[in-house]
């Protein structure tokens, strides 16, 4: 009796062993992709602690323009000093041929596509009234195959360079020469014929470009400065949101709560579209503007960082502080874990 009993304990224990076995199993095995079981990673947040706090209000959209530059401006160097004109050669083939690709159906229906498989929404929108081209686009030829373009960073840190530019390169035998910087930066050098085109996003400076004499009107359209799609600009900050800018009425009132808590905000301080945009945000009796002397007194909580929109976005993600940035490029950042080619 004792050795029945003996031998029913051992089974006993090896039929429990068996089953914690299988039990340990099959916690280790993943559960397929795409599952309702599978869990979220720490992996898909990628380290960034910051979010979109406020998007697509009125006053946050983000127009994006092209603009031919004029072979026959009156060209200037960094200190606005006259340059010589036959030091300066404007491929006027080139840069029509990409404008025209780009207002084509083709190059219109790439812009409005781009990102949506990757984010599933869409990152920019072409708008209701943007002008288009049906022009003819030559080959490229050994005169005319290398184009120089002056854009912002927004649209190439975004990735829709990336995307966009191989399409037309391939069909037409171009080679695009991309130098990307805030607006400012970007018209700047257009100024002084380093540029054959700008695709930037600033309206009073790009205005300011076409009534200097720096613009011309491509052949089929009605105007030097050619809008033609928009994405929105966004709030971004640390998911505790110590402003509360979340529960503000509107845009212009989070940035008036940040003031007043004299929290933290990264600003790109480079004169380009983006910093244009937040100059506008800021209650008109802070005063802040371009210069360093209007935030002097605000420079515990006020960072003018005087760089492009990723290295900005990398140092409000550590700092933990609140930054403008135009949706694409956010979203492209907090995909590819803070890190964006330059």
């Amino acid at each position: 009796m004792k050795l029945t009993k003996a031998i029913i304990s051992v089974l006993l224990v090896a039929g429990m062993l068996t089953m914690l076995c299988a039990c340990g199993s099959k916690k280790e095995e993943p559960a397929p992709a795409g599952s309702a079981s599978a869990e979220v990673t720490p992996a898909d947040d990628a380290g960034i602690g910051l979010e979109i706090l406020i998007e697509e209000d009125d006053s946050m959209i983000n127009t994006y323009s092209l603009l031919a530059v004029n072979p026959q401006a009156p060209w200037v160097d960094a200190d606005g000093n006259s340059v010589d004109p036959t030091t300066v050669y404007i491929n006027t083939t080139g840069a029509d041929a990409l404008i025209n690709w780009m207002l084509s159906e083709e190059g219109l229906d790439a812009a409005a596509k781009y990102g949506f498989d990757e984010y599933g929404e869409y990152l920019f929108y072409i708008k209701d009234d943007a002008p288009k081209a049906t022009a003819e686009i030559p080959q490229a030829t050994p005169e005319t195959q290398t184009i120089r373009l002056s854009t912002t960073t927004s649209v190439n840190d975004s990735g829709l360079l990336g995307y966009l530019l191989p399409i037309f390169e391939q069909k037409y035998g171009y080679t695009v020469e991309v130098v990307s910087a805030g607006t400012g930066k970007a018209i700047a050098n257009a100024k002084m014929g380093n540029a054959d085109l700008l695709l930037v996003h600033a309206k009073s400076q790009e205005e300011d470009f076409v009534s200097a004499g720096f613009a011309r009107i491509v052949d089929g359209q009605a105007a030097e400065r050619l809008s033609f799609m928009y994405n929105y600009f966004v709030l971004c900050g640390p998911k505790s949101d110590p402003a509360n800018v979340k529960a503000a009425a509107d845009v212009k009132a989070a940035f008036k709560a940040i003031a007043d808590g004299k929290f933290l905000f990264v600003s790109r301080g480079d004169k380009s579209g983006t910093h244009t945009k937040e100059l506008s945000l800021w209650p008109e009796e802070l005063g802040i503007d371009v210069e360093a002397e209007t935030f002097e007194a605000y420079q515990d909580w006020y960072v003018s960082a005087n760089a492009g929109m990723a290295v900005c976005l990398s140092m409000a993600n550590e700092r933990q502080a609140y930054i403008l940035s135009d949706k694409a490029t956010f979203l492209t950042f907090k995909a590819n874990g803070g890190i964006l080619e330059k």
